[in-house]
């Protein structure tokens, strides 16, 4: 089991978010708890290669 950080929002019925090491992959929902198991779905999808071109963020460290 992991912990993975993620960034939501609610706008109207709505809960928005995305995943924060791949930002340019959004979800969304009726409910957080939705919101919540689209958000591993895409996960899964993401680490078994069947989303394309994918973006990571990652920190540089610059003396």
């Amino acid at each position: 089991m992991k912990t993975i950080k993620f960034t939501f929002w609610q706008d109207g019925d709505f809960y928005l978010g995305f995943l924060n090491d791949y930002p340019d992959y959004q979800t969304q929902a009726t409910s957080k708890d939705e919101l919540i198991e689209n958000l591993k779905e895409l996960l899964l999808d993401i680490e078994s290669g069947q989303v394309p071109y994918i973006h990571k963020v990652e920190e540089l460290l610059v003396a």
